[in-house]
């Protein structure tokens, strides 16, 4: 499991300790990401995904994963993203024709 938000694509950085004698030493910086399972009104049930603390916040923000992800564009949206997407529209024309 790669250490990459599934909506904002934020991702593992990587840069150096620097003592006060300015020695430098690689180090990584990690995003803080949680598992969190969202309400998916449209889908009609949960789903999980692992997001970071801001993207969180912009879900919640939008009104909700659904809301979040019909109005973002694809260019913005990583393939995980891409994926949960097409299934809601898929779903969601399904309700529309019924």
């Amino acid at each position: 499991m790669s250490r990459r938000c599934e909506i904002s694509g934020k991702g593992v950085m990587t840069g150096n300790n620097v003592s006060h004698a300015m020695n430098h030493s690689r180090r990584r910086f990690l995003p803080n990401l949680h598992t969190v399972r969202l309400q998916s009104d449209i889908l009609g049930e949960r789903v999980k995904m692992r997001l970071s603390t801001r993207a969180m916040r912009t879900v919640d923000k939008k009104g909700g994963i659904d809301d979040f992800l019909l109005n973002t564009p694809d260019r913005k949206l990583p393939d995980e993203a891409k994926q949960l997407k097409r299934r809601i529209l898929k779903r969601q024309a399904a309700i529309a024709a019924s």
